[in-house]
């Protein structure tokens, strides 16, 4: 919602600037950068970028220099439901995890060999890759709700066990970590299925978005800057610390 606004505003100033008789261009620059000024209304590097980004992207792909069938657009859009199923929209978009983004977990959560891991929202395959990585024995496991994704991922990662499908409806009580790289909003949902589903002593860990509800056993920062979320069953909630 704040994307779509800050993208209707865009247009808004250019369709206003243009009608007050000023060049084109002028219009644009300032439409753009008001989708700049507007990336206060989110919270992550990527969300940002595609608020800036969507105010000319538009109005490339509508302008008459990109020439595009009706069906052209009806084929985009079917790929992009296929790529990204309905029942994904409240999850996150495709991000991938950095190659070395987990690589200091093992310093602070200490896992044996076999030890059975799941990428929950596996995408590509980055966050399995990142996983090997740290834990070389592990027993990995992916699961995707696009099996598009799915398939791409598996050619990606040999050395991991992917499935299709949804990973709020997945059991998750045979895992010793459960890792994702979701969003904020999705976080407070993967605490109440962790509490629910995972055993006394495994993992839930987060890239970049914290579970704000719970005391985290561990958070460290990659190079990027991302923060990497650690939290143990049982969970040690804000409140409880607070007593």
């Amino acid at each position: 919602m704040p994307a779509l606004l800050a993208w209707s505003l865009a247009w808004l100033c250019f369709e206003v600037l243009k009608t007050l008789g000023l060049p084109e261009w002028v219009a644009m620059v300032a439409a753009t950068f008001l989708g700049g000024a507007l990336t206060t209304l989110v919270h992550t590097r990527m969300r940002r970028a595609l608020v800036v980004l969507g105010f000319p992207l538009s109005m490339l792909a509508s302008s008459s220099s990109f020439a595009m069938p009706s069906i052209g657009w009806l084929l985009l859009l079917g790929l992009i439901v296929l790529i990204y199923p309905r029942k994904a929209w409240r999850d996150a978009p495709l991000f991938p995890t950095p190659k070395k983004a987990l690589q200091e977990l093992p310093e602070h959560i200490a896992l044996g060999g076999g030890a059975r891991i799941l990428d929950a929202g596996s995408g590509l395959g980055d966050g399995l890759i990142a996983l090997r990585a740290a834990y070389p024995r592990a027993d990995l496991n992916g699961l995707e709700m696009s099996w598009p994704l799915r398939i791409v991922s598996a050619l990606r990662c040999s050395f991991a066990r992917i499935r299709q499908g949804d990973i709020w409806l997945a059991d998750w009580r045979s895992y010793d970590m459960v890792y994702m790289f979701q969003r904020p909003e999705s976080m407070p949902r993967a605490v109440e299925k962790a509490e629910a589903e995972l055993r006394r002593g495994a993992w839930l860990v987060s890239l970049e978005f914290e579970a704000r509800e719970l005391v985290p056993n561990a958070v460290v920062h990659g190079k990027d800057g991302r923060p990497v979320w650690m939290y143990q069953l049982p969970f040690k909630r804000v409140a409880e610390r607070a007593l």
